[in-house]
């Protein structure tokens, strides 16, 4: 596993470093956000662990605007903020994962392995395909009738879920300890709100919403008209 570490406490930062060489991982650790923000763009991570505050550019930022770039490398937002606003603040703007200090070595390993697991088994079915809605997993696309089209990272990972059930309810639960990794509900509407701009993107011009409400229970693709 290659991870990139933003972290400007150097003790805790080398601390990382080691402890993930040492289990056979390799680990790239940098202590500004822009530096952060340039290797993880231009660099092939498995995942990426982020102090959320950092000097100059903090790890929120550096995530946000990774994420803007169509960076899809996971995440995992390491800060000292324990509230659940602020982990839910952190999941809605694009992290996979969430650690505050102080934690222990194996718990963070542990995090690391099971974000990079979270993508590895996709690797042996590419393309998925309900309807005509078509998504590519190697390339990271998505094309409805042949049209591509541009999703953020979230929205991919909200339909990547939805077309791997096809004719399956996925409920809100599910969705929320599938995309966002939460156990727990964070009474907002995150998942709404982006199944919303998710909808928009694929039904823009058609006729048939790809994505069907069942009232009172969830979301399920749909090769039949609401």
């Amino acid at each position: 596993m290659n991870v990139l570490i933003l972290e400007d406490d150097r003790d805790l930062g080398k601390y990382l470093e080691s402890g993930l060489t040492e289990i056979g991982h390799s680990a790239r650790l940098v202590a500004s956000g822009e530096l952060a923000l340039s290797t993880l763009i231009d660099g092939a991570f498995d995942v990426a662990v982020l102090d959320r505050m950092v000097p100059g550019l903090d790890g929120y930022s550096v995530m946000r605007e990774a994420r803007e770039a169509g960076c899809q490398t996971p995440i995992l937002m390491l800060t000292a903020l324990g509230g659940i606003e602020d982990r839910v603040e952190a999941l809605e703007g694009g992290a996979d994962d969430y650690l505050t200090k102080p934690f222990a070595f194996a718990e963070f390993s542990a995090r690391l392995t099971a974000l990079s697991r979270r993508i590895m088994p996709q690797a042996a079915q590419d393309v998925l395909r309900v309807g005509d809605v078509e998504m590519n997993l190697r390339r990271r696309t998505v094309k409805r009738a042949g049209r591509g089209i541009e999703l953020q990272p979230r929205e991919f990972s909200l339909l990547e879920q939805l077309l791997r059930s096809p004719d399956r309810i996925l409920t809100r639960t599910i969705l929320l300890e599938r995309v966002w990794n939460l156990g727990f509900d964070p009474q907002t509407n995150i998942v709404e709100t982006h199944m919303s701009r998710l909808r928009t993107k694929l039904n823009q011009g058609f006729e048939r919403n790809a994505i069907r409400t069942v009232r009172g229970s969830g979301y399920i693709m749909s090769d039949e008209d609401d």
